[in-house]
């Protein structure tokens, strides 16, 4: 899920980049230290959209860097349990698959995917690939590159990184027509 929040970062700033253009500085060093960064606690920090407020800079006696308190407002992306999104295959092995759903990989175990979908060791590149005519989808593949609808079952957050797991064992999940 997608969301707008209003977040702070603090910035050490070398006393060579002080002068006429230090505002510019500051924003662009913000734009590069926390884009694409993870937060355990608010999920994956996707853009900075506005600069709120750039604090006033306080200087290190030991270090002669300054210190700026910088409030933004960025768009994170935080995955929540039973949220059903689309993503691209990346890995298939007879344990199961993972997939890109954007910063985000999440795993789908061979237990959580339906029967009709049977891991064949000798497809190339490795693939499970849909068998009888259960819901119409004999033809149905999940290899590298495919897109699938998954159903996020289980998050689990570090500081940095965020793990899930998700199942292809429900209706309307699994191999998908449209591209991303």
């Amino acid at each position: 899920m997608f969301f707008l929040k209003e977040l702070t970062h603090s910035i050490n700033l070398h006393p060579q980049f002080f002068g006429p253009q230090i505002q510019a500085c500051l924003i662009q060093r913000l734009h590069a230290e926390v884009e694409g960064t993870c937060s355990g606690r608010f999920g994956y920090i996707i853009a900075v959209v506005e600069v709120v407020e750039v604090g006033k800079g306080v200087l290190q006696s030991n270090t002669g860097f300054a210190e700026y308190k910088i409030t933004y407002k960025a768009i994170v992306f935080k995955p929540f349990k039973n949220q059903v999104v689309d993503g691209i295959v990346t890995t298939v092995n007879k344990i199961g698959f993972w997939c890109e759903v954007g910063p985000l990989q999440v795993f789908v175990s061979q237990h959580l995917i339906p029967e009709y979908l049977k891991f064949d060791p000798n497809a190339n590149p490795p693939a499970y690939v849909g068998h009888g005519q259960e819901f119409g989808d004999a033809g149905a593949r999940v290899e590298k590159g495919e897109t699938v609808r998954i159903r996020i079952v289980g998050t689990r957050v570090d500081a940095t990184e965020i793990f899930t797991i998700g199942t292809l064992k429900e209706d309307f999940l699994g191999p998908s027509q449209i591209a991303i």
